[in-house]
């Protein structure tokens, strides 16, 4: 597969023009996502997300923190973007998804900082919890290209995604990388404060699945599919044996998926117990035991050493 990026295509013909169009049109009655405020972000509303009509960042710069075919030698070019559209409770970026730490740009400077990231040899765009700042960020990525940006864009969310805004993104992403967190959607109320979460994010990863279809990795490195993430929580509270069978059963048992033992307590997690723990070990090694069970084929390669716990 050629390294060349897709949304340059839609550059050729004109097409990143009606999307981005159309993706502006939704800030008068916000519908970008599931939570479907229906705020007139343009004249000044603020919905769930808090943002506007203009981009919000926190930083950006090489991640090495990411998997494998992400990171590279130099890094997955990371932008954070501030606030979010949902607001989990356990969020381990408190500062930048909950209290809004970051600043206001214009879509120039977001399109100057991927180019910046470009030539620091990142390895790709690598887009933060974008879902509620999707407009701004394909005019940006528009922009961007103008200017020589040839980089693979990573989508990486929460999973909480409409489809009509997924559609206006194919062949603009390159990777998708949705964070699967539940199966039980009074859990997921409860701690992310978002309605019919399960049903949303099974039609949304398959969705993405339909456009990138799984991870294609060339000379190490992601070029385009999807990664999937999962992180385990404490007593079960994520659902993880539901969330890898339907990974296997209805979406594809190829899908590079990243089984994440990271867990530690922070935002306001000490307030709903059993959050107020780190995962044990003998709850890591059940949700090992389900990734096998299922016949994951590509866990991510920083687990390996555990199959045989």
């Amino acid at each position: 597969m050629s390294a060349y990026p897709s949304y340059l295509k839609l550059m050729e013909t004109g097409e990143i023009d009606k999307r981005i169009e159309i993706l502006y049109a939704k800030l008068e009655s916000c519908d970008l996502c599931p939570n479907r405020c229906g705020v007139n972000r343009l004249k000044g509303e603020r919905g769930f997300c808090k943002v506007l009509h203009k981009p919000m960042i926190s930083s950006y710069g090489p991640h090495f923190g990411e998997e494998r075919p992400l990171v590279g030698e130099n890094g997955s070019g990371a932008i954070f973007f501030t606030y979010c559209n949902m607001a989990c409770v356990y969020c381990q970026n408190w500062e930048i998804s909950h209290l809004g730490e970051g600043d206001l740009l214009e879509v120039e400077d977001l399109a100057r900082i991927m180019i910046i990231l470009q030539v620091w040899g990142c390895h790709n765009i690598n887009l933060v919890t974008p879902t509620h700042q999707v407009p701004f960020i394909v005019k940006a990525i528009k922009l961007a290209a103008e200017m020589g940006l040839r980089l693979p864009i990573v989508y990486n969310c929460g999973g909480y995604e409409s489809l009509e805004t997924l559609r206006l993104l194919e062949d603009i992403v390159d990777i998708y990388m949705p964070d699967i967190k539940y199966m039980d959607d009074k859990i997921a109320l409860k701690l992310s404060k978002v309605k019919n979460y399960s049903s949303v994010v099974r039609e949304a990863v398959k969705e993405m699945h339909r456009q990138v279809g799984d991870l294609v990795i060339e000379g190490g490195i992601a070029k385009r599919g999807l990664i999937v993430r999962h992180l385990v929580l404490p007593e079960d509270l994520s659902q993880t044996e539901e969330v890898i069978k339907f990974i296997a059963e209805e979406v594809s048992k190829d899908t590079y998926f990243n089984l994440m033992d990271q867990y530690r307590p922070c935002g306001d997690a000490w307030k709903y117990p059993p959050l107020d723990r780190k995962i044990t070990q003998e709850e890591w090694k059940r949700a090992l035991g389900w990734a096998k069970k299922y016949g994951l084929k590509r866990l991510d390669d920083r687990r390996a050493r555990f199959w045989d716990l």
